[in-house]
């Protein structure tokens, strides 16, 4: 019986610059909704120096508090196929660098979905319910504006993995002769910054502050570029064709 991984591997066989070209489309949304969430969403709705602030946009504008969250939910799911994919896609260059490259690729994802749980919070801490009533006012905005802290939080630490993944997959495009070596040299750049702004904002916030934007803009770079190359162009199919044959370990 075919199982769902060995359809994947015929599929990916016959058309490799389809598969590439799903994998730039999910790419697309996860770059677009997390934009989207973050500048439009949470950079208009939270003021991260005033828990009462932050309790008021919050409230009176829910309806684009939820849309933000359902836009990283489904980032999630975007994520889990785009892990899967570059895996299927990377595996003729080196299948157990692959296997790791989409293990940490997963794990960022599992944390990553931690952290959006704790959006959630401000809506539960400010919809009033009754058990809500031992509480005060203040207190419950403070532990609203906690949460969101928390969840910035918790996405440096799921970055801290993706980061470790981009090292693994940097290095298998620009080893893979299907895709541009500079895709692979932008990937690994990538994720040496997204390694070291998590690493800093754990052991010097103060210095990981002085740094952002700017460490993450090589991210940005690398990531757009892989994205609109696999969404465009696909890849070399002869190449990967080629690659494929020989099922290397």
């Amino acid at each position: 019986m075919a199982t769902p991984e060995t359809h994947m591997t015929r599929r990916g066989r016959d058309n490799p610059v389809a598969l590439a070209r799903l994998t730039g489309a999910f790419y697309l949304y996860i770059i677009v909704a997390g934009i989207f969430a973050e500048a439009f969403v949470r950079g208009t709705l939270v003021n991260s120096g005033d828990a009462a602030a932050t309790a008021a946009n919050i409230t009176g504008a829910e309806s684009l508090w939820r849309i933000g969250l359902t836009a990283e939910l489904l980032m999630l799911a975007a994520d889990i196929f785009v892990a899967l994919l570059l895996y299927e896609l990377l595996k003729p260059v080196s299948r157990r660098l692959a296997l790791l490259g989409a293990g940490f690729h997963l794990v960022s994802t599992a944390i990553a979905g931690f952290k959006s749980v704790l959006l959630l919070a401000p809506l539960m801490l400010l919809g009033g319910g009754d058990y809500l009533q031992a509480f005060g006012q203040q207190q419950i905005e403070a532990a609203t504006l906690f949460a969101i802290k928390l969840h910035g939080q918790t996405y440096d630490i799921s970055l801290f993995a993706f980061g470790i993944s981009c090292l693994f997959k940097g290095y298998l495009i620009y080893r893979s002769g299907f895709l541009p070596r500079i895709l692979g040299a932008l990937i690994v750049l990538a994720g040496l910054c997204y390694f070291a702004n998590s690493v800093l904002n754990i052991l010097s916030p103060e210095f990981a502050s002085g740094l952002f934007p700017w460490i993450m803009l090589p991210c940005l770079v690398g990531e757009a570029g892989l994205t609109l190359w696999l969404l465009i162009v696909g890849l070399n199919k002869e190449t990967w064709m080629a690659r494929a044959q020989v099922q290397p370990a």
